[in-house]
């Protein structure tokens, strides 16, 4: 049975940091991108980041480039978002995805095959 796990959500102020993780498991995830997605009240899902599994290389949304920062450790089937300079436009559900064709459709939430139940990230003014 696959799972993805997140934790480490919670409420910052804006200009501070939060790293959530998602731990995965239940199978092999060389042949997947882990995405990070986030729902904000009213709003779409949209996607944030993707890591490689297999090779690591990294994509990120526009809104986010050089604030967060996405990584994984193999040894621990667990990847990361580290994020930085938060803003309270950043406050959504952020959920964990595994995504088998992200390099197909390049972050549409369509094509992801597992999602984890999303942890909340709340950033105040």
């Amino acid at each position: 049975q696959v799972q993805l796990v997140e934790s480490g959500g919670g409420l910052v102020q804006a200009g501070g940091s939060l790293r959530l993780s998602c731990a995965a498991s239940g199978r092999t995830f060389s042949s997947y991108a882990i995405d990070w997605f986030r729902q904000a009240p009213g709003k779409e899902r949209e996607f944030v980041a993707a890591i490689s599994w297999s090779r690591g290389n990294t994509y990120y949304a526009d809104s986010v480039k050089g604030r967060f920062t996405i990584s994984r450790d193999n040894a621990k089937n667990t990847v990361y978002l580290q994020m930085n300079s938060l803003k309270p436009e950043d406050t959504a559900v952020y959920y964990c995805a595994a995504d088998p064709a992200f390099f197909k459709t390049w972050g549409e939430a369509s094509s992801v095959q597992f999602w984890g139940q999303g942890t909340q990230v709340t950033v105040s003014s």
